[in-house]
């Protein structure tokens, strides 16, 4: 099991890793407004799609007809039957209707791992895609209560077999980064006046990685990462 790997949808991330991720693990990728983090994680959806896997991705920011659009112009097909795309995006309609996504997935961990519970009632899902986490994080005041939260939902979903990806937004992920199994932080520069993006692998238990900052850029094919290049901070 150790020595599979699964692929992000992205040769040079992938390159980075030793070959891939390994499966039934939880990862985070980090990084502030901007930097790909959706795109990221949509490659490693439809790459489990293109490889007959079915995938379960949570929105709680962006609503699912943008990620659509903004997705469609990318070449992603997020119509596919074997994706399932769930809006917990806490919108003005979503109050009025008093839908329950939003209360069951957002509204703290513990809801959100009895909502995914209920979605694996009728299949079997390889990849979950919480993004961002962050949006959850902001339901618990408390900071233990979170880490015990957090730690059940690793668990439950190792014991699931999902392989599991969460996006964050916050700079401080220090609860996140300790329990996953591997970090993959995006990150802007301004390098002579020029802006300039890059991809750092900070931790990846249980293999080897490459842990130089690479440039990567957002093209109208997604992500594109260039693990033979390194960038160069003045």
């Amino acid at each position: 099991m150790e020595n599979t790997r699964i692929s992000t949808g992205i040769p040079g991330l992938d390159a980075m890793l030793n070959g891939g991720l390994i499966p039934g693990r939880t990862y985070l990728v980090k990084g502030a407004p901007g930097t790909g983090k959706t795109t990221l994680a949509m490659h490693f959806a439809m790459a489990g799609v293109a490889n007959g896997e079915n995938v379960l991705y949570v929105t709680l920011e962006e609503p699912a007809d943008n990620l659509r659009v903004d997705m469609a112009r990318l070449g992603f097909d997020l119509n596919n039957p074997r994706f399932t795309l769930i809006d917990a995006t806490p919108t003005a309609d979503r109050y009025v209707l008093v839908d329950s996504f939003f209360e069951s997935f957002a509204d703290g961990i513990e809801k959100m791992i009895a909502a995914i519970k209920e979605q694996f009632r009728f299949k079997y899902y390889s990849r979950i895609i919480i993004d961002p986490i962050t949006m959850v994080k902001l339901t618990t005041t408390k900071e233990l209560e979170y880490r015990r939260a957090f730690l059940t939902f690793i668990k439950t979903m190792s014991r699931m077999k999902a392989t599991v990806l969460l996006t964050s937004e916050l700079q401080q992920t220090d609860v996140e980064e300790y329990l996953v199994s591997g970090v993959i932080e995006l990150k802007m520069f301004d390098i002579h006046g020029n802006l300039s993006m890059g991809i750092r692998i900070t931790k990846f238990r249980g293999s080897g990685f490459d842990g130089s900052m690479r440039p990567y850029e957002i093209t109208d094919h997604g992500m594109v990462v260039f693990h033979d290049r390194v960038i160069s901070l003045p």
